[in-house]
């Protein structure tokens, strides 16, 4: 679905600040035309009254400033949406194989259809949900097979990032992390799969960041967040609070091993933790 462009007659446009201020040029009285042929030859004020002028330099030209264009600052209606579709889709109010449509969403936010739209084009194109022509948005059905596979190929993306980091930062560094591993815990226990679904990429994104590889933390952002989309009849509470919990104390569990540098035991948490979502955790 193509949301048209839309246009705007507001005068406080720049566009239509533009329109006003040539409107405004072009009413102006023109200027009498000289005989062709003629040479007019500018006067300087004393030339007026007969005094000598021979001397005097001719009056500076005033430079004529560029018109500073408005600054125009808007919130991010559409980013906001798409944070709340996102926040829905991990809690399981967005049910897998329900069809949603854009003006019922925008009741709902209290907005309108078109950042609505916009939003749910951008998790069509994550996955997360596919077009239904005329009717809105349908949210993409997975199975357990699918969230097995994800957790795969996590874990040969991020294991060996995590033993290389283990090899190389040191444990100041890893000091640093201690307060989003802890978060991951205060977010866990309230039994938020949403809440604790976003802080658990926060730590992992974080842990990432440390590689320098952009690419690597972006793709590996993208896994993790497919990843903890709902499966199919498994509603909000595929997993409880202590699942959760558990999960989250997994990352200071390995915060102390990359500080202590002990490689089979990042090795085994780190595999542990992905065999766990792809079980069906966050």
């Amino acid at each position: 679905m193509r949301q048209g462009a839309q246009g705007s007659a507001d005068t406080g446009t720049p566009w239509a600040a533009t329109a006003a201020a040539a409107a405004a040029e072009s009413a102006q009285p023109a200027q009498p035309v000289e005989p062709a042929g003629s040479a007019r030859v500018p006067q300087q004020a004393g030339a007026v009254r007969g005094e000598h002028t021979h001397s005097e330099p001719p009056a500076p030209a005033v430079p004529v400033l560029p018109r500073a264009r408005p600054v125009i600052q808007r919130s991010s209606v559409r980013g906001q949406i798409l944070d709340a579709l996102r926040a829905a889709l991990v809690a399981g109010d967005l049910r897998p194989g329900e069809v949603y449509s854009a003006p019922v969403l925008g009741e709902r936010f209290g907005v309108s259809a078109t950042p609505v739209r916009e939003a749910m084009q951008q998790l069509a194109l994550e996955g997360a949900v596919e077009v239904v022509p005329n009717r809105g948005f349908r949210v993409v059905e997975r199975g357990v097979r699918e969230l097995a596979e994800l957790a795969e190929v996590r874990a040969l993306i991020e294991v060996p990032v995590m033993l290389r980091l283990a090899r190389t930062v040191p444990a100041e560094r890893w000091a640093e992390m201690r307060p989003l591993a802890e978060a991951t815990v205060r977010a866990a226990s309230t039994g938020c799969r949403a809440t604790y679904a976003e802080s658990d990429r926060g730590f992992h994104r974080a842990v990432l960041s440390l590689s320098g590889n952009e690419q690597l933390v972006q793709i590996a952002e993208d896994l993790h967040r497919r990843a903890q989309w709902p499966l199919v009849g498994g509603g909000p509470g595929v997993r409880g609070r202590a699942d959760l919990v558990a999960d989250a104390h997994e990352h200071t569990a390995l915060l102390d091993a990359l500080v202590a540098r002990d490689l089979d035991v990042v090795r085994a948490l780190v595999g542990e933790h992905f065999a766990g979502a792809g079980a069906g955790s966050a």
